[in-house]
């Protein structure tokens, strides 16, 4: 319980100092204080995955600064880690007691250098320590829980917007802002994630792209590329690729189930896509739980404005020998009548129709359940654009492309770390982590041969999840199975 000392008739409502302002000094001198001591088992857990060994076998980097990438890209995942979104920010691994803790600490001016050295095919090597750093994480950490059952692999784009005329392949590009559709001039992001009905989304595969690149471009090769991740990170199970309308086509259809997955992929609503519709009978309408349904205990089943249906669907006939043929799930929502209050109800139900192409082997509620579900990319994105994708940093196009795939490969090791911590951190937003789990002060302290302790604030209320990550990552290995 905190107690504060309030002079008699002040207002007690606020949180107040326990001593006089006049009395109150501060000053930077303690070369034995760090303020994000998560650090320590975050990057212990990089350590032990194998990050440096894996950067030091793919990555060769052959201009003059670009020497040393098994030390300097851990530096910078350990940067973003800790809340940088700029190379500028990269400094905030540079104080106190933190030199004591890590070798290999690079100033922002040389990890800033080192990103401008990096081609094209330097990023696609990045790209390839991702994946397996990715898979090795998943083997340590409980990161993909019921992955040998059901996974779900969804891809999506945002439209990044930057600023300044010397970003190489800023363009207008086309994007959604509050429901409302925008010219917005930046660069492109095409990234797929994983994740399972118990799990939080991992980053399987990035790629940057010009900004008027449409969305489909190259999303046959990325959903080829992220089942391929899926598959190495332990998913043996069903995987299901989810896309929205941007990708539905014959390329992206295909690859998936040129990879063994299934896809779910959201339908256009075209002339031939109605004529689908308005072939369903009203008898094969199946009302769902959606928002505002109200559940019947007389007729057991949902009231609700929302209702499902199926029928059997060819797509893509445009193309010779690419057509399709699968399920089209159809969602039908009311259309409510603003007026209806005012005397003008409707004389028939308008609806609205919302439709789904996929070969899923599941049942039409689930298939359809399962689809809606595709919503979580943009939550992964808004919490990307609140840690190290806030900014793409560089004028150089590839290394704004290295830093897209450092700032994927930070966000696995994060939730990594938070599903070693506790079940609720394993689902925790980036920015929350951070908060628990790494921007922790300690004190360090030396004794004995070579030993070391971090003493870490009393009562920190995060501090059994805390203790949980630093066993696992710091304590003696698990024994071989």
């Amino acid at each position: 319980m905190l107690s504060f000392q309030v002079p008699s008739g002040e207002d007690t409502s606020q949180v107040r100092l326990l001593h006089e302002l006049a009395k109150t000094h501060a000053s930077f001198d303690d070369p034995n204080l760090v303020s994000r001591a998560g650090l320590v088992p975050v990057m212990a857990l990089a350590q032990r995955a194998g990050l440096g060994g894996l950067v030091g076998e793919h990555v060769r980097v052959g201009r003059r600064c670009g020497v040393n990438a098994q030390v300097k890209v851990p530096c910078l995942v350990a940067g973003m880690a800790a809340g940088a979104d700029s190379i500028d920010d990269l400094d905030v691994l540079r104080h106190g007691a933190l030199p004591v803790l890590f070798g290999g600490i690079r100033a922002p001016s040389t990890l800033g250098s080192f990103l401008r050295a990096f081609t094209w095919g330097n990023v696609l090597q990045l790209q390839k320590v991702h994946r397996r750093f990715l898979a090795e994480l998943a083997r340590r950490a409980p990161l993909l829980p019921g992955a040998d059952v059901l996974a779900f692999v969804d891809i999506d784009s945002q439209q990044k917007r930057v600023y300044g005329h010397a970003k190489q392949g800023a363009a207008f590009g086309f994007t959604k802002i509050q429901g409302k559709g925008l010219l917005v001039r930046g660069l492109n992001v095409l990234a797929a994630t994983i994740c399972t009905p118990l799990a939080a989304p991992v980053i399987a595969a990035t790629r940057l792209r010009g900004g008027n690149a449409s969305s489909a471009r190259g999303a046959a090769s990325m959903v080829t590329e992220a089942v391929g991740t899926a598959r190495s990170a332990g998913c043996a199970g069903i995987v299901v690729v989810r896309m929205d309308s941007a990708f539905y086509g014959a390329p992206a259809v295909r690859a998936a189930r040129q990879a063994g997955a299934c896809f779910s992929v959201t339908v256009r609503i075209d002339p031939k896509v109605r004529a689908a519709i308005a072939a369903i009978g009203e008898d094969a309408w199946t009302p769902i739980r959606y928002p505002r349904a109200i559940w019947d205990d007389q007729l057991r089943c949902w009231i609700s404005d929302a209702q499902v249906a199926e029928v059997e669907y060819t797509a893509f006939t445009s193309r010779k020998g690419q057509a399709i043929t699968a399920r089209l799930i159809v969602r039908r929502v009311k259309d409510l009548n603003r007026r209806a209050g005012q005397g003008q109800d409707e004389l028939f139900p308008v609806w609205r129709y919302h439709a789904v192409f996929t070969d899923s082997p599941f049942t039409l509620l689930q298939a359809e359940e399962h689809h809606r579900g595709h919503a979580q990319a943009e939550q992964v994105f808004a919490d990307w654009s609140d840690g190290p994708l806030a900014h793409l940093p560089s004028g150089s196009f590839p290394a704004n492309a290295a830093w897209l795939a450092l700032a994927a490969i930070s966000c696995n090791l994060l939730r990594a770390a938070g599903s070693l911590a506790s079940l609720a951190s394993a689902k925790a937003r980036g920015a929350t982590l951070r908060r628990d789990l790494i921007d922790v002060a300690a004190r360090t302290a030396r004794h004995g041969r070579g030993h070391i302790t971090l003493h870490l604030p009393e009562g920190w209320h995060r501090e059994h999840e805390w203790l949980n990550l630093f066993e696992a990552a710091c304590g003696p290995p698990a024994a071989a199975a």
